[in-house]
């Protein structure tokens, strides 16, 4: 049978793979794609250097070294809150120190005393004298407590058993604390917070942080730019004034004043 003109044409178009025109046409989304894929290799290898290079860039957990923030607290022993400890002598390298009045000065100066480390356990390991854990708190000047132990009869919770506690309050306006549960020595310090830290009866509510020591945080954090303390120097204006001296001159009988 003779073939048709539509069978010569498909025989034609087999003979040749498509036609030069299929053949002549560029694959354009094989090779956006292949771009595509280039650019993304590319990206993750300079992301994986620079994570290599800075790999506690998106993991710091502050406080980091270098950066300092204050907190208020108080100390309160079988219902008596008694006065803050004096400064710490050893401020230069303590991470967690205080200035007096009250204040926590949270400044880390290595690893070991930043981020999570920055607690109220190693203010307390850091103040000569003094520690802190889940069963007994040391305070300079007022002996040691242990959970279970009766307070003493001239305190408001005479007789009654104490045990190590501890409240914090979130900023200096809240009025109501927050119990800690568990250790409070693990207690990571916030900036500008109010913890009280003490020895009292199970259920007891501890006092907050008196006023002054409010006072005396917030002025201590209002001197901190950027985790940078700074100083506020006013200058002292100088008058000076010059008086010209009288001189009197006689001649001739005549007076004369210059001046």
């Amino acid at each position: 049978m003779p073939p048709t003109a539509s069978g010569r044409w498909v025989s034609r178009a087999a003979a040749t793979g498509g036609g030069r025109t299929y053949r002549g046409q560029v694959p354009v989304n094989w090779y956006a794609a292949l771009v595509v894929i280039v650019i993304l290799g590319l990206v993750s290898v300079v992301y994986s250097r620079y994570e290599y290079q800075h790999p506690h860039h998106a993991t710091t957990v502050q406080p980091a070294v270098g950066t300092t923030l204050f907190a208020g607290y108080s100390i309160e022993l079988c219902g008596t809150v008694i006065p803050p400890l004096a400064p710490s002598a050893n401020a230069a390298t303590a991470g967690v120190s205080t200035p007096g009045a009250g204040v926590l000065n949270v400044s880390p100066h290595t690893a070991a005393q930043a981020g999570n480390n920055a607690t109220l356990g190693l203010f307390f390991s850091e103040y000569p004298g003094a520690s802190l854990s889940a069963t007994k708190i040391t305070v300079p000047g007022h002996g040691t407590y242990r959970n279970g132990q009766r307070c003493g009869a001239k305190t408001p919770d005479a007789g009654q058993k104490g045990y190590v506690t501890a409240m914090t309050w979130p900023n200096a306006v809240a009025t109501k604390g927050t119990p800690l549960r568990g250790n409070p020595a693990a207690y990571k310090i916030k900036a500008r917070t109010l913890i009280t830290v003490g020895f009292a009866p199970k259920g007891a509510t501890l006092k907050r942080p008196p006023q002054a020591t409010i006072n005396q945080m917030l002025d201590a954090n209002g001197s901190v730019v950027n985790g940078t303390t700074t100083t506020t120097t006013v200058p002292i204006s100088t008058t000076t004034t010059t008086t010209v001296p009288s001189t009197t001159t006689t001649t001739s009988g005549r007076t004369s004043s210059t001046g």
